[in-house]
C-alpha cells in the first residue's frame, strides 16, 4: 500500500497536474488492463482517492472553491454552471442558474448588509458591482425606529452611495391602521419616530396614562420601555384594542455578534399577557416586498430577496413570488432558499458581477 501511494504521488497527467478529477469513467478496454476510460483498481498507479467523510465529490459542471476562494478548474458547461463553496467544512451547492434572469436585488439590512453600523465583509463592493452591472437595488428593513430616508442617510454614511430605494415599516404603518380600522386613537409604545408617522397619517396619539381610551396599540422597539408602559399596552389589548407592530424579529443584531432584544420580544410579552396575536406590518408580510418591487419596476420573478432570516426574509419573499438568497456565513441546508451563500463574494460570483475578496 505504501508503494502504491508513492507511485500515485509521482504519477502526473500530461499537463502536469495530479490525476484529473472531473472525468467520468468510460467502459473498460480489456480485463486486467487499465485503459484510458477504465477505473483503476486500488493499488494501481493512477487510482483516484475517494472523497473523505462528509465531503461530496465534485460534480461535472462545478467549481470547487478552496479556503481562499481559489477554484480547482474543472470542465464547465455554461448552461449548468455552479459553484461549490466550502462553508466551515461543509460543502454547499451554489447553483448560479438560480439567479438567471434576475434584474434586481432587494437586500435585508440588519444581519445581512450590516451589523450595527459595520458593513459585512465585501458587502459594499458587491453592491457597487451589482449597480455597475445595471441591476436594480432596494433595501428593506424591519427597523421600527427609522424611516426610509433615515436608512438612506446611514447607508451613504458607510459608503453605500448606490442606495436609492430604502423602505421600513414606518412608511406604511399609519396607512395600514387607517385602512383596517379607520382614524383611530392609538397608544404608541416605541420611538418618537413611530408616534410621528402615526400622527401624520391622521390618527390621535393617546398618552400612556389614558391607555383605556386607545382603540389600537402600536408597539415598536422601545429603548425607554418601563413596566408601566408594558402594562398599559397589555391592558389596552386585553380590553379589545388590536395590537399592530412593525415586526416580530426577536433580535436586533449588533457588531461583534452582540444583539439587543428585538421588537418581537416586546410584542410577545404584550401578546401573551393580553391573550392576543399581533398584526404585523413589516416582513414577512407582503406590503413592503410589493412596494420595493414597484419602486424597482420589476415583476416578482425578476427580483431576488437577499436576507439572513428564513421566517422573515425568505418566507416573505417566496410568498410574493420573488427569488430568494439566504445569506448564511455559518452555513445552512442547500434547500433553505433558491440560493444559499456564505459571503457577499459568493453572491457576486453567482450574480455574474465578478469575484470579490471575502
Amino acid at each position: 500500500m505504501r508503494d502504491a501511494r508513492r507511485r500515485l504521488r509521482r504519477r502526473r497527467d500530461p499537463r502536469g497536474r495530479r490525476g484529473r478529477q472531473d472525468r467520468s469513467p468510460g467502459p473498460a478496454r480489456a480485463p486486467g488492463g487499465v485503459g484510458r476510460g477504465a477505473r483503476p483498481r486500488a493499488g494501481q498507479s493512477g487510482a483516484r482517492a475517494e472523497p473523505g467523510p462528509g465531503r461530496a465529490p465534485p460534480r461535472r459542471g462545478a467549481v470547487q472553491l478552496g479556503e481562499r476562494g481559489r477554484a480547482h478548474r474543472t470542465r464547465l458547461r455554461r448552461r449548468d454552471r455552479g459553484v461549490q463553496a466550502l462553508v466551515r467544512r461543509a460543502v454547499t451547492r451554489v447553483p448560479a442558474r438560480a439567479l438567471a434572469g434576475v434584474r434586481g436585488f432587494v437586500f435585508d439590512l440588519d444581519g445581512c448588509v450590516w451589523n450595527g453600523s459595520a458593513l459585512n465583509p465585501a458587502a459594499g463592493e458587491t453592491l457597487a458591482a451589482l449597480h455597475r452591472a445595471g441591476r436594480g437595488l432596494a433595501f428593506l428593513t424591519n427597523n421600527s425606529r427609522e424611516t426610509g430616508e433615515d436608512i438612506r442617510r446611514r447607508l451613504h454614511a458607510v459608503g453605500v452611495t448606490v442606495a436609492e430605494h430604502a423602505l421600513t415599516p414606518l412608511e406604511i404603518i399609519g396607512e395600514v391602521i387607517a385602512r383596517r380600522f379607520g382614524p383611530s386613537r392609538v397608544l404608541v409604545i416605541g420611538a418618537e419616530e413611530l408616534a410621528r408617522v402615526i400622527a401624520r397619517a391622521g390618527h390621535a396619539v393617546v398618552p400612556v396614562k389614558d391607555y383605556r381610551r386607545a382603540t389600537v396599540v402600536a408597539l415598536g422597539n422601545d429603548f425607554d420601555l418601563t413596566y408601566e408602559r408594558l402594562t398599559a399596552a397589555a391592558r389596552a389589548c386585553a380590553a379589545g384594542a388590536p395590537l399592530v407592530t412593525p415586526n416580530v424579529d426577536p433580535r436586533l443584531p449588533l457588531e461583534g455578534g452582540d444583539f439587543l432584544p428585538g421588537c418581537g420580544a416586546l410584542v410577545e410579552a404584550v401578546a401573551v399577557a393580553a391573550g392576543v396575536r399581533p398584526i404585523v406590518v413589516g416582513k414577512p408580510e407582503a406590503p413592503l416586498f410589493r412596494i420595493a418591487l414597484e419602486r424597482l419596476g420589476l415583476a416578482p420573478a425578476e427580483a431576488a430577496m437577499v436576507g439572513d432570516s428564513l421566517p422573515s426574509d425568505i418566507a416573505g419573499a417566496r410568498a410574493v413570488g420573488m427569488r430568494t438568497v439566504l445569506y448564511a456565513p455559518a452555513g445552512a441546508p442547500a434547500d433553505a432558499a433558491d440560493l444559499v451563500v456564505g459571503s457577499f463574494a459568493e453572491l457576486a460570483a453567482a450574480a455574474g458581477v465578478g469575484s470579490t475578496a471575502a
